[in-house]
């Protein structure tokens, strides 16, 4: 909703502001069409060109989480709390029994219970890879935590892929709103020979492109841009904080003491309260008994 009264918000102060300014809407109307086309045509054109299909189609899929904001709320990252708890207890509990819940972790009914959670298999990977490498018995959990480090790293270089490919537009717009204007000059000067209001409406048309990829670049495109990087980092947190409750685990500290961690390492906005979280702990421990 904030996204839809952003550019709300800027097309009306800019075409409201223009129009109090005693600016006249036809001139524009009737050049953009054709700009638009040269602009944005070639903007599609150069996005497609440096971009493969899967990169494409991601970055495409990314748009919408502009107005969808992050993926995870405050009640998932409760959620997982509670899912990691009860892993860690059962790891120590019963070793062997843990295998059968990280092998299959969709019939698993520890799993099952976070239907959210289970539908993200980069999340269920990391939990379910991790908490197999920690069966390995490694004699330094500082191997495990390194590889957890550079996983990470390079999932959230991927996610910010499409953040990165929205930026390169936004960086190249003005440039082919130049080019669009220069070839409107072109076409005036195919017409010099016309009276002064003729070579007005030409000149005004040409100006038309440099507005619009300047607009363009830093009026939709750039935001977007920004705001699907801030989106990515937001919901990278949900799997640092995976990271920082089984590498708790992996040092042995006690259950209630990594699932602490995590929550302290929750984003604020999204971060159970103490007491909140001990109630969900509380039904978690209820239902297994």
């Amino acid at each position: 909703m904030i996204g839809i009264i952003g550019i709300i918000t800027i097309f009306v102060m800019v075409f409201g502001g223009y129009l109090a300014a005693g600016g006249k809407m036809g001139i524009i109307l009737k050049s953009l069409p054709f700009e638009l086309t040269m602009i944005g045509g070639a903007a599609v054109g150069a996005f497609l060109i440096s971009n493969d299909g899967a990169a494409v189609k991601h970055t495409i899929k990314d748009v919408g989480r502009v107005f969808k904001g992050p993926k995870w709320k405050h009640e998932d990252y409760r959620d997982l709390l509670c899912l990691l708890f009860e892993l860690i207890r059962l790891v120590r509990q019963n070793p062997v029994e843990i295998e059968e819940h990280i092998e299959a972790p969709d019939e698993s009914a520890i799993f099952s219970r976070y239907p959210k959670i289970l539908t993200d298999k980069e999340a269920i990977a990391l939990i379910c890879d991790t908490m197999r490498s920690a069966s390995m018995n490694y004699d330094d959990p500082h191997q495990v935590e390194e590889i957890l480090d550079k996983r990470m790293d390079a999932n959230m270089h991927h996610a910010m892929h499409s953040s990165h490919a929205l930026q390169t537009i936004a960086d190249g717009l003005p440039a082919l709103g130049i080019v669009a204007a220069v070839l409107g000059v072109i076409k005036t000067m195919a017409s010099i020979d016309q009276p002064p209001e003729v070579l007005g409406k030409l000149i005004g048309g040409a100006l038309v492109g440099t507005f619009l990829g300047v607009f363009l670049a830093y009026g939709l495109v750039g935001p977007f841009a920004a705001k699907v990087k801030s989106v990515t980092e937001d919901d990278g947190h949900f799997y640092h904080l995976i990271r920082e409750v089984l590498v708790a685990n992996l040092h042995n500290h006690a259950t209630n003491i990594c699932i602490e961690v995590g929550r302290q390492n929750t984003p604020s906005h999204c971060r159970p309260s103490f007491s909140e979280l001990e109630e969900a702990l509380k039904t978690v421990k209820q239902s297994a008994a």
